[in-house]
């Protein structure tokens, strides 16, 4: 039990660390990814990429809009995964699990932006007026490793070790017919992701797309990857023609301008 309390802590604390610190935004914290990466912890790949796959769907329209913090997907996930994993679970559970655990999780953060981030900040603009360059450099490491880094996989570590019994006992005390309602909004959860994620990107002149996706679903029965191909397809003769369009338009140009020369 410690030494994968350890592993999950140190996993949560790897993505914080390659997300925002080596990488940028990489997307490497995406649910789909880190149920995966806890999979392989747990011992259990197949499982960790389904609850994953499903978190991402329910987390998918889910981003941060000006001061507005999303649910964190790494504790959420990490949690999720190995309390399903470890006490054979389906996914419903973890779905159940992986919400509130990211909810609480992002009111921690929100503690620290509120309360630490102001006395950083005025620390940066003192060094930054100074000229302090590296001094600059190495307070921005320091504060990104103490406050989202090490948050994350502390509470990741010590929620597993120390809560692992408590959900144990909690999952066995549910109804039968409540686990059946989480079954059912499991499959509804996913929507749910979708129906957010429309709501800021649909518009009419995307529209057009998603009613096509639809027929080919609903009415011709093509699989995801079929239709994930086709829509690149579409997108790859859309820029082409975009392009030539761009191209066409120029040359015109030029040759009007010989034309008055």
């Amino acid at each position: 039990m410690l030494s994968t309390s350890i592993s999950l802590g140190l996993l949560g604390f790897f993505i914080m660390v390659v997300e925002k610190g080596l990488t940028g935004t990489s997307m490497f914290m995406r649910p789909i990814i880190v149920g995966a990466l806890t999979g392989i912890v747990m011992g259990d790949i197949p499982t960790g990429v389904i609850i994953g796959g499903t978190l991402e769907l329910v987390f998918l329209g889910n981003v941060s809009i000006g001061a507005s913090l999303p649910p964190e997907f790494i504790t959420g996930t990490v949690l999720a995964t190995a309390f399903s994993i470890n006490h054979g679970t389906g996914v419903e559970n973890a779905v159940t699990l992986g919400l509130p655990i990211a909810t609480f999780m992002v009111m921690i953060q929100n503690v620290i932006f509120v309360f630490i981030y102001p006395l950083v900040i005025k620390a940066a603009d003192k060094l930054a007026d100074n000229g302090e360059a590296d001094k600059l450099g190495w307070l921005q490491f320091i504060t990104g490793f103490f406050t989202r880094a090490m948050p994350i996989g502390l509470v990741i570590g010590l929620s597993y070790y120390f809560g692992s019994s408590a959900i144990s006992s909690l999952l066995d005390m549910i109804p039968n017919f409540v686990k059946d309602g989480m079954r059912i909004s499991t499959g509804i959860m996913p929507a749910l992701g979708f129906a957010i994620l429309l709501r800021m990107m649909l518009n009419k002149s995307v529209a057009v797309f998603y009613i096509l996706g639809f027929i080919l679903a609903a009415y011709l029965k093509l699989p995801s990857l079929a239709i994930a191909i086709l829509g690149v397809i579409i997108a790859i003769i859309i820029v082409s023609n975009r392009n030539q369009i761009k191209t066409s338009t120029s040359t015109n140009s030029s040759y009007e301008e010989d034309d008055d020369f």
